[in-house]
């Protein structure tokens, strides 16, 4: 009988999977320098290995995640440039999130021209709650805004208001004025992510490998530091 899958074993899975990963030679990779084809094979090496060892429901296009049982989606980056594509839903995401967590793998890969193999050395681990998959910037000037003292009704909302039209979200006025009224009322948690604008979203994971390394970072956390 197989253990079903949750977040604290997805966690130990990752941690144990990243490990055995780094060990391995990959004749397959050798001389690979397409960032798409070692995250694929990555992303379906874990996919298997989750299988092989857990009860769960696998990810299907409908859904757009690797794990839906739990909302996490398993992304892998190199070290040279940590950062990934995710479809883009809308505007908001920049604000509130992207709407579930972010599991991701950042590795150096390392060829060894005497045995034509290659190396995926596992750095991080990156695991991001949901409430934080927002643009880092984007939070931190909304949340500076909604907390200055004096500032209230619609004076704050005005401020918002410009403050999200300067960042360029790609909104119509009265949808921005009502994301606006939103974060007065509810302003965002600090996001880890730097999210460009796109057809699909451009994901840039710096600060949060950053963040997650200093380990006293609610939302974020280093599974596998190195």
């Amino acid at each position: 009988m197989q253990e079903p899958l949750s977040l604290p074993t997805l966690k130990l899975a990752a941690t144990a999977f990243a490990a055995d990963l780094s060990a391995k030679d990959i004749p397959e990779l050798y001389g690979v320098t397409d960032g798409k084809a070692v995250g694929t094979h990555v992303e379906a090496a874990f996919n298997r290995y989750i299988t092989l060892h857990y009860e769960h429901i696998p990810g299907n296009a409908a859904k757009g995640i690797d794990f839906p049982d739990l909302d996490v989606d398993l992304k892998v980056t190199s070290i040279k440039q940590p950062q990934s594509s995710c479809p883009f839903r809308d505007a908001v995401q920049k604000v509130y999130g992207l709407g579930y967590h972010l599991l991701v793998m950042v590795y150096e890969k390392i060829d060894a021209p005497a045995t034509s193999t290659a190396r995926l050395d596992i750095r991080h681990v990156i695991f991001i709650q949901r409430e934080q998959t927002a643009d880092y910037q984007i939070t931190r000037g909304l949340r500076t805004i909604v907390s200055r003292e004096g500032l209230f009704g619609d004076g704050v909302v005005d401020d918002i208001d410009a403050y999200l039209q300067d960042r360029n979200l790609p909104l119509d006025p009265e949808s921005r004025r009502q994301l606006a009224i939103r974060i007065s009322e509810n302003p965002p948690e600090e996001g880890f992510i730097t999210i460009s604008n796109a057809l699909q979203w451009r994901l840039q994971y710096g600060h949060a490998i950053r963040a997650a390394q200093l380990g006293n970072q609610q939302g974020v956390e280093d599974l596998r530091g190195k």
